[in-house]
């Protein structure tokens, strides 16, 4: 074999090919993949040369082009691991199998070779220069990701570090890759070469850092927004119980942590957090899914790329999990790989962020217009064919099988329509302008003017001696455009600010699920407005319009606070009534609040309403009762004022000191209308004088009593001979005992009043939920002083007529008098304690008792005996009698 054969490998067009191997007499060659292109097919072919490199076979594809764009996509999302032999150094490990072909993702490399055909047909963009690729399907592996990386850099596919075998045409820099962490693997590699990079997908906060990564860039946020965003959408719906789940690799672990820190900020429990572990085949997924079903989480957090998410909700649907709340990050928000019919019921109500949606103008028409047979080269077509219209080629099938279910390549992807939808074009979108960044920096850099550039001495770069550090240049200064010159806002660190759509999975008429836009999230807008959502849109997984609850307790309602349960999370806790006097006017109070001076809580201790205010009023029963006594019972002694005047001349009346009769008579009627001060509403004028009132009046009728009883007394002795008394007869001494004795309690209420006068209070703490109206007595000992001085007048009077109910019975009401006295005496000992036990309007109560029973035992103790002379034997209403002389 020549040598230019045995020194590895070489690029050739079709043309030239056949004529070297004729000339080179190889007998055998091993391609180790195919290529395709748009005319300009070339591909990468290697000798069975003994000086090589043992890497895994290549799996990519090329066009020419003057300057070349690299892309590394997923094109197939699982793999297979080959068995390890007994002996790994013995032999070449057998490749990796890559498996589970992603439409949706094919889709992302189509929209970078859409961009490079439209910048091709554009005059206006990179005139004369031309655009080629270089794609390369990584596989969702680290491995071939470098790989691919490297294979670009050098331009073989079995590549040697640092060694550049491909001096044109120029390569400008990688669209690429997909996942963070094969991002990074990549980022550190180019960024040694500063060979620019731009991701469409890959959004690990660490992507941000300018020393780490100095040739990278990237058309989506990072996810350090969309953590937050993921947190903030957490706590607009209340649930504040939420289970986590993260790929073990960069994207996931840096997600959800920054997360979880937001939402332990927020006050937001835990339930559990796990990590989809990626290098085990079921991604333990058994394992999650019990932790899933024990617990009382119904908001659950997935980070995760949608690949890695496969086998866990396959384990779900399995296990029949239904009604969670998923809330999804942008990796798997809108992934078709879940719109098969049987993820339905799981996922239908999940709520995530979607990357913010761009319009291709165009890529429609192109991409379903895609058909084998013009696009022969085209290594990844017909697994396109054979996933989407579920049909084998013929080299797929045996020679002896029924040839049923082939594809015949004239099937159309227009009739797909869930394969296309120009309202998810999120990653498609920004692969697209991906490419137009790149294209953007190369215009810029071919409108150099020399003398006026960037480099040494104002010089330009060439073209055709294109480094990829000039293109980083021009990338760092450039602006992120598309076609339509729609720019990209950018933050320091390169990042386009954050933007997204808020996805919820809805079932369709048809019974399968859309993804319908609810809400966003702009970081570009005021603060306060950058999360918004439209609850009333959201399709819950219960169906019901209202917002599920994801709690570990039950919500605490109003009249309740929450107490936390000792050894157990903030989130887990009891309700505990709000104490006396306090509300809770909101479900899941921390605390309840004291109601003001003149409110109390309703029953149901949620609002503070307006105290009872409560006084003994004329108005209620009790009050009614009492007035209606008082004022009958005034009536009594006025009846009998009027029986004693019609009867003024009969002996009885005579004889029992008529015009004291008529004083204690009017007396005895102000002692039952001056109850009546005592009821309704305690102005200050009636809290003056009603204890004053009652005590003088009661003073005027016991000093009544005690005149007549000493004109008693006084009359008995006057009859013995020699006695000096006889001068003492006559109504002077009466009156002067009645204004001495009325004398003293007005005086001693008139210092009461002047010294220390009664006054309106509003009592709010003898009952709480009550404001009391009352008299306060100014002076408890006044009060006493002047109850305790009416005592001592009665016990004066009783004695004395006690001493004198023996006289004869002319002179009888001695008797009555003593009767009389000893039931007042019973009356106000008896008042004592049970004023003092009671409360409120009761104590006013329980005074007017007093004055009307004490006044009514005067009353009928002393008249009623002589009423019932008049009225029923009024035969002996005669002198002879009342002398004593019928009796005999």
């Amino acid at each position: 074999m020549p040598a230019p054969f045995t020194k590895g490998l070489l690029r050739m067009n079709l043309e030239s090919l056949k004529a070297s191997l004729l000339a080179a007499q190889v007998d055998t060659l091993v391609f180790d993949s195919v290529v395709w292109g748009n005319g300009d097919s070339s591909l990468y072919f290697s000798s069975d040369a003994m000086c090589q490199l043992c890497m895994p076979n290549t799996f990519g594809s090329i066009s020419n082009g003057d300057i070349l764009i690299g892309g590394i996509f997923p094109i197939h999302t699982d793999r297979v691991y080959p068995e390890t032999s007994s002996d790994p150094f013995m032999e070449k490990p057998a490749p990796i199998t890559c498996q589970v072909f992603s439409a949706q993702n094919y889709q992302w490399l189509r929209a970078m070779t859409f961009a490079i055909e439209e910048i091709n047909q554009n005059p206006e963009l990179l005139p004369n220069v031309s655009l080629g690729y270089w794609i390369y399907d990584s596989c969702v592996m680290r491995q071939r990701a470098l790989q691919g990386t490297i294979w670009m850099i050098t331009g073989q596919p079995e590549p040697i570090p640092n060694y550049r075998c491909r001096k044109d045409p120029p390569l400008a820099g990688i669209v690429g890759d997909a996942g963070s962490s094969n991002s990074i693997l990549m980022a550190r590699l180019l960024g040694l070469y500063r060979v620019p990079q731009i991701s469409y997908f890959s959004t690990s906060p660490l992507l941000s850092d300018r020393n780490q990564f100095p040739s990278f860039f990237r058309t989506v946020p990072s996810d350090e927004f969309q953590s937050l965003g993921l947190a903030q959408l957490v706590v607009r719906f209340g649930w504040t119980w939420v289970g986590l789940l993260a790929d073990d690799n960069d994207y996931g672990q840096q997600g959800i942590q920054v997360v979880k820190n937001e939402l332990l900020k927020a006050g937001v429990c835990i339930a559990f957090s796990e990590s989809i572990i990626l290098g085990q085949a079921d991604r333990n997924a058994f394992h999650i899914v019990q932790i899933i079903k024990a617990s009382t989480a119904n908001t659950i957090v997935i980070f995760s790329l949608d690949a890695g998410l496969v086998p866990l909700l396959n384990e779900l649907v399995w296990q029949n999990v239904s009604h969670k709340i998923w809330i999804a990050s942008e990796a798997w928000s809108t992934s078709i790989l879940f719109s098969m019919e049987k993820y339905t019921n799981l996922l239908a109500g999940t709520l995530g962020f979607a990357l913010h949606h761009g319009q291709m103008p165009g890529f429609q028409e192109y991409y379903t217009s895609i058909r084998p047979e013009i696009s022969p080269g085209d290594i990844f077509i017909k697994e396109l064919w054979k996933e989407e219209f579920k049909c084998l080629w013929m080299d797929q099938v045996s020679f002896w099988r029924n040839k049923t279910g082939l594809c015949n390549g004239s099937e159309s992807l227009a009739s797909l329509p869930r394969l296309y939808d120009a309202n998810n074009l999120r990653i498609t979108y920004n692969s697209y302008r991906a490419v137009y960044a790149i294209a953007l920096a190369l215009h810029d850099l071919c409108s150099c003017r020399q003398g006026e550039g960037p480099f040494h001495y104002g010089s330009c770069a060439d073209t055709r001696l294109l480094q990829p550090w000039q293109v980083l240049h021009y990338l760092k200064n450039s602006t992120f455009q598309t076609k339509d010159r729609r720019t990209v806002l950018m933050d320091e660190n390169r990042n386009p600010i954050a933007q997204y759509d808020i996805i919820n999975w809805q079932r369709s008429s048809e019974g399968t699920l859309r993804h319908l836009k609810v809400g966003g999230y702009d970081y570009s807008t005021p603060l306060g407005q950058v999360l918004t959502v439209n609850a009333s849109a959201i399709q819950w997984p219960t169906g019901e319009t209202q917002i599920p609850r994801s709690a570990c307790s039950p919500s605490c309602q109003p009249g309740f606070r929450k107490e936390a349960k000792q050894g157990e999370p903030v989130c887990c806790f009891q309700c505990v009534p709000c104490p006396t006097g306090e509300i809770s006017n909101q479900s899941d109070s921390t605390e309840c609040s004291k109601c003001a001076s003149d409110h109390w809580p309703n029953i149901r201790q949620e609002q503070c309403i307006l105290k009872t205010v409560q006084f003994l009023s004329f108005n209620e029963p009790l009050g009614i009762i009492l007035a209606a006594t008082s004022i009958f019972c005034s009536f009594l002694p006025a009846a009998v004022f009027g029986l004693f005047v019609y009867y003024s001349n009969t002996p009885i009346v005579k004889a029992n000191n008529r015009s004291l009769s008529y004083l204690l008579l009017l007396s005895l009627t102000l002692c039952f209308l001056c109850s009546l001060a005592f009821i309704g509403f305690p102005t200050l004028v009636k809290c003056l004088l009603r204890q004053a009132a009652f005590g003088i009046t009661f003073a005027l009728c016991v000093s009544c009593i005690l005149a007549k009883t000493i004109m008693v007394v006084i009359a008995f002795n006057a009859n013995k001979p020699n006695c000096n008394l006889k001068r003492w007869i006559g109504p002077h001494l009466s009156y002067m005992v009645i204004s001495i004795c009325t004398l003293v309690q007005f005086l001693l209420c008139l210092c009461w009043i002047i010294l220390s006068p009664p006054f309106t209070q509003y009592n709010a703490h003898s009952q709480p939920e009550k404001i009391i109206v009352e008299c306060n007595e100014g002076s408890t000992f006044a009060f006493w002083c002047m109850l305790g001085y009416l005592g001592l007048l009665a016990f004066v009077c009783f004695i004395a007529a006690f001493l004198a109910r023996k006289l004869p019975d002319s002179f009888n009401e001695a008797q009555f008098i003593t009767f009389s006295m000893l039931a007042f005496l019973s009356v106000w000992l008896t008042f004592v304690p049970a004023y003092l036990s009671t409360r409120d309007k009761f104590m006013v109560a329980m005074e007017i008792f007093a004055i009307l029973t004490s006044s009514l035992a005067l009353l009928c103790c002393i008249f009623f005996p002589k009423c019932y002379i008049i009225l029923v034997k009024p035969k002996t209403n005669c002198k002879k009698h009342v002398l004593g002389r019928g009796r005999r």
